[in-house]
């Protein structure tokens, strides 16, 4: 059976999506093929750091994301009685020259699949389309497929594959069988998004507390839902917990579970209890990562986005590193051609700085500096937090986590472009 297509893209997610954007823009053919029978907007907030923003920006969609998304002006972090203990500005506020984006995952699905659609053909992704295996030979890559209801259906062939079929990647599992558990952090977490006035700036990213006594991740996800002016604000709840939650990002969560933990964060600046309680719904997650992979690739076949290198949501990254997945590798393809030796490298490239990422995540993301002025507190309430750690030390953590991630702003301004 001869290949019919250049490259077979196994999961319409954000890395995908963004893969086949990409393909297209270098001139590469590809087909997207996603399990569900319909692609519907699920999930809550996530946010867009610059290194993200500047490769979609790249494939023309930054008007876009202003219609459905906001611009994050400052990151701000709070202890637990409420104190600002540090706050940065942020993206084009900082001196980016990409903005930083706060977005509904959904929204940004939808934004990535309109384009797929109108710039690759109606037919371009084909859902109720599981992938259940895939087998290589020396011409090309056999996709099998079940529909929904696990009847095979079609099998398709290609030169290549690539896997964005997310944390329960079944091209993972084939070449690595036996990959133990995930590995669980200490932490659920609790997920919602909530109907509200503006809080701080309108365009703030919120930490507060800390994961010992409960913490909280709070911002903005769409402006102006109502005649009212409310926001669309997503929020986080995040607590330490023997064991963890199921591993199901669809998963309802219970209030009773958590909200007594945040029952007196009543600020001048926010009632947290009002802002979860009036939520729609509440979604619960364990922080759960997997210890990084020595390689993705294997022959024509390789692994891109949480497929990849699932992490604990701790650095507002996970998207971000997919689409500089997709980028990379649409840039390695373009370059080396529709070949093996493309897969082989963006395997060395991305393979070690996703590593880095999921590990800076497990020890010292941008939020351990909650934990650096709990800890240097004792959780208490003191006159000035400056005398118990300085705001320099607090800038270095920050700082750091843009150097292992990929974007400090010197560094990303000065990269070449991936295409």
């Amino acid at each position: 059976m001869k290949s019919n297509e250049q490259i077979a893209i196994l999961g319409a997610g954000i890395g995908g999506l963004t893969l086949a954007l990409s393909l297209h823009q270098a001139g590469i053919s590809c087909t997207v093929y996603e399990a569900v029978a319909q692609l519907k907007p699920l999930g809550v907030g996530i946010n867009l750091l610059p290194h993200a923003v500047r490769e979609l920006s790249e494939l023309g969609l930054l008007p876009a994301l202003d219609q459905v998304g906001v611009r994050t002006k400052e990151s701000v972090f709070f202890t637990e009685h409420g104190q600002l203990a540090f706050k940065e500005p942020a993206g084009t506020a900082a001196g980016y020259d990409w903005p930083q984006f706060s977005i509904h995952r959904g929204d940004l699905q939808n934004l990535l699949l309109a384009a797929v659609l109108e710039r690759l053909g109606p037919n371009s992704v084909k859902c109720g389309h599981r992938c259940v295996d895939v087998i290589q030979d020396d011409t090309g890559i056999t996709a099998h497929f079940e529909d929904p209801n696990g009847g095979a259906i079609e099998s398709k062939r290609a030169m290549l594959a690539i896997a964005c079929d997310g944390i329960h990647s079944v091209i993972r599992k084939k070449f690595y069988p036996n990959e133990g558990p995930p590995r669980y952090s200490g932490v659920n977490m609790w997920r919602g998004v909530t109907r509200y006035p503006a809080i701080l700036s309108g365009a703030s990213m919120v930490r507060a507390g800390w994961l010992s006594i409960g913490k909280m991740v709070i911002y903005p996800i769409r402006n102006a839902i109502d005649e009212q002016g409310n926001q669309l604000v997503n929020w986080v709840a995040e607590i330490e917990a023997e064991k963890p939650a199921q591993r199901d990002w669809s998963r309802q969560g219970r209030l009773e579970d958590f909200l007594p933990v945040f029952e007196n964060w009543r600020f001048s600046w926010l009632d947290v209890p009002a802002l979860i309680s009036k939520a729609d719904s509440v979604l619960e997650y364990p922080m759960v990562d997997q210890d990084p992979l020595g390689r993705w690739t294997h022959g024509r076949i390789t692994l891109l986005g949480d497929a990849a290198h699932p992490m604990v949501p701790r650095g507002s990254n996970g998207a971000g590193q997919a689409i500089l997945d997709a980028r990379c590798l649409a840039g390695r393809l373009k370059k080396l051609g529709i070949t093996a030796n493309a897969l082989e490298s963006y395997d060395q490239e991305r393979v070690k700085a996703t590593a880095n990422v999921v590990l800076t995540n497990r020890k010292t993301p941008p939020d351990s500096i909650l934990r650096e002025v709990y800890e240097r507190t004792g959780g208490k309430k003191v006159e000035n937090l400056d005398e118990f750690v300085s705001q320099a030390e607090l800038q270095a953590i920050s700082d750091r986590y843009k150097e292992v991630a990929g974007y400090d702003p010197v560094q990303l301004r000065d990269r070449p472009s991936f295409l």
